[in-house]
Formats: C-alpha cells, structure tokens, sequence
C-alpha cells in the first residue's frame, strides 16, 4: 500500500517546509545604453540635453509597476504515432510582450523619451518632408537602428542576498497606452509601455556578443562580415604604433584610426609580434 502524502502541517512547521517566500516590491529595471541615432533623435525631439543620463539613473526608479518575463511553447500535433493517442512536440518558443508602468516626472521627460523613442522608429521620412505637411508620410527605421540589448529587470529580496536578472534581446517600445486625466483629486501621472522583444536571457553571462551573420546593433560601432569591430566612426585617435600588449590583446580585430587619422587594423600581441620580426628582416 502507498504511503499516505496528506498530513497535518502547523504554522511552525510551514516556513522550515516551504523557506522564506519573495515579495512583489524589491526591483529595478534599467536601460544601460540605447543607440546613439536614437539618442540624437530624443535631444531633438524632446529638447532633453541629456536623455542618456536620464534613462540611466532615474527611469529605472520611475517605474512602478514591472513583470517579469515568462514564455511558451507552440506545438505540433502528431496522431500517427501511437494508435488513438496523439502526441504534441514544442517547435517554437513564443515570448509575450511585456508591459512597464513609469510614473511622470512633472518636466515630462520620462514620457517624452518614450514617445521619442517611438517616434524615431517612424521617422525615415523626416528628412524629406516636414511632419506638419499635408503630404506627410511614415517611413519606418531598420530594426538594427533602433532594437536594443540593454534593457534590464533585475528581482532582489530586501535582504540583498539572492537575485535574478533577465536581459532582453533586441527590444522596443511597442505600445504606449492611453494617459487618463481628470478633474477632481489629484494622483500620481503613470504611463504604460508595452515592449516587444526577440527573447530574454535570465541571469546572463557577460556581455551580448554580436553574430557574424546579424545585421541587429544596439551601438553605433558595427561588425563587419569578418568579425571586426570597426571604430572609425568615433572622432578618437589611438597611437596604434606604440600600443602596449595589453592594449593590443583587449583591442584586437578592431578596425580604429591612427593618429594621422588612417584606419588601421589593430592585432594581437602575439600576431603583431611576428609581424614585426618579418618586417624587420
């Protein structure tokens, strides 16, 4: 005979069984980078000087209301298996959209970085006709322009003793819900975003790495087809000739310019080593 699994459980025995249970209100959600074609857009359509500084330190402390990202599966059926049983097989894994809630500062900034944000990925056509013109029109930003990998939520218990963290990959504000106002008591202004993304990873290791192959970037130093990173874009010199081994092992496969203002490749150590040896012959 099985042994029985109910028994009488006292409240002095619940918490040796079950441990400690985390609450709801210990989180913080941050924005570490956004792409720099984004922030630009924010400086002129916002007329913040500093929108970077901003989502850095205080939109995360703004948000009031947060969740943490969950997924499922899409299946297959399969009847044919096994005789009147049908059978189901996980082939895509699908992420929910998930929805922040930003209390408004009274200069508006927070929501107006949001609505930058989103008006930036409507805004190819801003170049060539003006957005009070009758003809206007809507043409929309390459994702890589303005998906981004730096979007956090992190879940801590007051004690700082155990957290998880989830990074989104490629995310982007989707959908900014109506901002209710009205006469009578006063309330805290809070606004909704929605974000899609690609994916999450929970509690990542190290830093998102860009594929060879991808075309998605969330800084303005893109990666060429061979893997190198190509810095020229930046005003920055670099004194590629008397670089330490150091420098040449943290920098190396990246494309920079030199003092004189010419890209120059920038090597290993050991490859540059070996070159020089060559050269010296």
């Amino acid at each position: 005979m099985a042994n029985r699994i109910v028994q009488k459980v006292t409240m002095s025995d619940v918490k040796d069984l079950v441990g400690n249970i985390a609450q709801t209100n210990h989180y913080l959600v941050s924005f570490s980078i956004l792409n720099e074609n984004i922030l630009e857009h924010l400086v002129r359509y916002t007329r913040i000087s500093d929108p970077r500084e901003f989502l850095s330190r205080k939109t995360g402390l703004l948000c009031s209301d947060a969740s943490l990202p969950t997924s499922s599966l899409a299946t297959g059926e399969v009847k044919d298996n096994f005789m009147g049983i049908p059978q189901e097989f996980a082939h895509t894994r699908i992420y929910t959209d998930i929805d922040f809630t930003f209390y408004i500062d009274t200069d508006y900034t927070n929501l107006m970085i949001f609505e930058g944000w989103m008006d930036y990925i409507s805004s190819g056509s801003q170049n060539e006709v003006s957005e009070l013109s009758a003809n206007y029109y809507r043409r929309f930003q390459y994702p890589d322009n303005y998906k981004v990998q730096s979007m956090y939520i992190s879940k801590f218990e007051k004690d700082y003793q155990s957290q998880i963290d989830y990074q989104f990959i490629n995310a982007f504000p989707k959908t900014i819900t109506a901002i209710p106002v009205s006469y009578g008591p006063a309330d805290l202004l809070k606004v909704s975003v929605s974000f899609n993304y690609d994916r999450y990873v929970m509690n990542p290791k190290g830093r998102y790495k860009k594929s060879r192959t991808s075309s998605f970037m969330d800084l303005s130093n893109p990666i060429d087809k061979f893997g190198n990173k190509d810095l020229t874009q930046d005003n920055r010199r670099y004194d590629v000739k008397n670089f330490t081994d150091a420098q040449r092992n943290n920098m190396k496969q990246t494309i920079v310019k030199d003092r004189t203002g010419t890209p120059s490749y920038v090597f290993d150590a050991k490859t540059q080593s070996a070159l020089d040896a060559l050269s010296n012959k």
